[in-house]
């Protein structure tokens, strides 16, 4: 889903919505809550909305308490390379896109036809966003997003999304009972949020109404208007697994760092089987390591930003790529491709970050989120204790740093 990136990520298969009688909320909060939304009815008529549907959209919502709890609460620990890939490209869903994919091959090629999106990469956004349309959300995506954006951390951000779902509403694209989405408000076989579905969406099918919900047409044409528009090359790929040379920098595993293909060739990269990499003229990559030097390295191409655009987790992109890569009768990864990774808590990951702050690494505020800044005070530490520079996060390193933490 985007560009919220993995708010409600398989929410709903694992975290069904609670049952009426639930928890409520004290008297003085629902008085509260009323009192904003009334605030809220005000500025949606004065967007443009009508007013009857405001007050249908609205009749009777309560809040959610569960949509805050989860707002609120965080994970203990990291996600590895390992486990996300096996729980996300299972050998049941390589085999039920292939089918998928045979079945709908015509609309498919059509779409990629008029929008320049190969088709597997369409079934693999399908398939990893909602398990084809199984697993959409079963939260009222008017409720859930009224919630968050009266008490949730990120209120201006829901309140928009808010206002941008009654729009839809307003425009007759679906009706409130079937507005039905994750806590976090993303909606339909795609998961996309409103503010996504107002941009981006398509009524292929030509009915009147872009329906991400139920028609096959609309969701795939909505997918491909999105990929499209933020810039996906229908002629090339997203990327590749490849083999790293002896004595390679780990420096240059970085987003930040995009080089011909040419120029990853003469530093000695090579296609994982150990062939040369192809020379295709213009194309620029980086170099991606999920699971630091001990695991798999990955050449991505401008795809691959364009996928991060849809959702801004690495291992969410991957994943799509080796996806559609499998679609297509690619070998699963390797078991070597796998590595066995134990998970870090995210109190560990603060504690590093303090660490090499400590160290005037500069890893940016203590927060547990392994981003940019944290990932080169990382690189700077490991070069300066003769480690292979990956930038990777391990116990071994917080040991390292715990041990020489004052010096």
């Amino acid at each position: 889903m985007a560009p919220l990136a993995a708010c409600a990520q398989g929410d709903a298969a694992e975290n069904p919505p609670p049952a009426a009688g639930g928890t409520q909320l004290a008297q003085s909060e629902a008085e509260d809550f009323d009192t904003w939304l009334a605030g809220l009815k005000q500025e949606a008529v004065r967007r443009g909305i009508r007013a009857e549907t405001v007050e249908a959209a609205l009749a009777g919502v309560e809040p959610l308490p569960e949509a805050i709890q989860r707002d609120r609460s965080q994970r203990e620990f990291t996600l590895t390379f390992t486990r996300y890939m096996r729980g996300a490209v299972t050998e049941g869903r390589v085999a039920k896109a292939r089918e998928l994919l045979e079945q709908n091959r015509a609309l498919l090629e059509e779409v990629a036809a008029k929008y320049g999106v190969q088709p597997r990469f369409l079934v693999s956004f399908w398939g990893l966003e909602s398990n084809f349309g199984q697993h959409t959300g079963g939260y009222s995506v008017v409720a859930a997003l009224a919630t968050l954006a009266h008490e949730g951390r990120r209120h201006d951000f829901f309140r928009a999304q808010l206002l941008d779902a009654l729009q839809i509403l307003d425009e007759g694209h679906i009706s409130v009972s079937e507005m039905t989405g994750s806590w976090a408000g993303a909606m339909g076989q795609l998961q996309f949020i409103p503010s996504t579905f107002v941009n981006f969406a398509v009524d292929y099918d030509g009915d009147g109404h872009r329906d991400i919900w139920h028609s096959l047409p609309d969701i795939f044409a909505s997918a491909a208007n999105y990929l499209s528009q933020e810039g996906w090359k229908g002629d090339r790929t997203w990327g590749r697994q490849v083999a790293l040379p002896e004595g390679f920098d780990y420096g240059l595993a970085s987003l930040g760092e995009r080089k011909a293909l040419g120029e990853w060739a003469a530093l000695g990269l090579r296609r994982e089987d150990g062939g040369p990499l192809p020379r295709v003229e213009g194309v620029e990559a980086s170099l991606v390591l999920p699971a630091g030097q001990r695991g798999p390295a990955f050449l991505v191409y401008e795809n691959f930003r364009t996928i991060l655009v849809w959702n801004r987790s690495i291992l969410y992109a991957l994943s799509v790529g080796h996806l559609a890569d499998r679609i297509a009768g690619a070998p699963a990864l390797s078991a070597a491709s796998l590595p066995d990774e134990e998970p870090i808590s995210l109190k560990s990951i603060e504690e590093m970050q303090a660490l090499l702050n400590a160290r005037g690494y500069e890893a940016g505020k203590p927060d547990g989120l392994v981003g940019p800044k944290t990932r080169e005070a990382l690189r700077a530490f490991q070069a300066a204790q003769g480690l292979p520079a990956d930038g990777y996060p391990t116990k071994e390193v917080i040991d390292l740093l715990r041990r020489t933490g004052g010096q």
